[in-house]
């Protein structure tokens, strides 16, 4: 079943400045709650993460019924890509190094980012990409 649009993309704004304050307070907590929303997301798709029932239940409702749909796999494989990202942030705000939770927390933000500003999802642009190889390669 499709997903509305305008969800991955209101995540992607919230993820946005989540991750901003964790670069900006090196907050080891917040960004473990960001990886519980991106593990919520990879294991259950966009919708059953946080943000994504935050969309639905407050947001959706005020903006009325989605005029375009896309596929869920895209955005669920865009989650997983942020899980990694994120979980190599939380090593390095934890035992360390701390460069390296500054660099994957900042990669994951460059790619939400860009999701929420300009609406181009770099993990799902990955995944169609890893599909297209597979498909030609069989």
């Amino acid at each position: 079943m499709d997903i509305d649009v305008r969800g991955p993309r209101f995540g992607a704004a919230l993820t946005t400045v989540v991750l901003a304050v964790v670069l900006i307070t090196g907050s080891f907590w917040l960004l473990a709650w960001q990886t519980l929303a991106f593990a919520l997301g990879a294991a259950g798709g966009v919708g059953r993460s946080p943000y994504g029932w935050l969309f639905r239940t407050a947001v959706r409702p005020r903006i009325g019924p989605p005029t375009e749909f896309e596929s869920p796999q895209p955005p669920r494989f865009a989650q997983a890509v942020g899980l990694v990202f994120a979980g190599l942030g939380l090593v390095g705000f934890g035992p360390g190094p701390e460069w390296l939770g500054l660099a994957a927390a900042g990669a994951a933000l460059a790619a939400a980012f860009l999701n929420a500003a300009f609406g181009y999802c770099l993990g799902c642009e990955m995944y169609l990409l890893a599909r297209r190889v597979t498909v030609r390669a069989q």
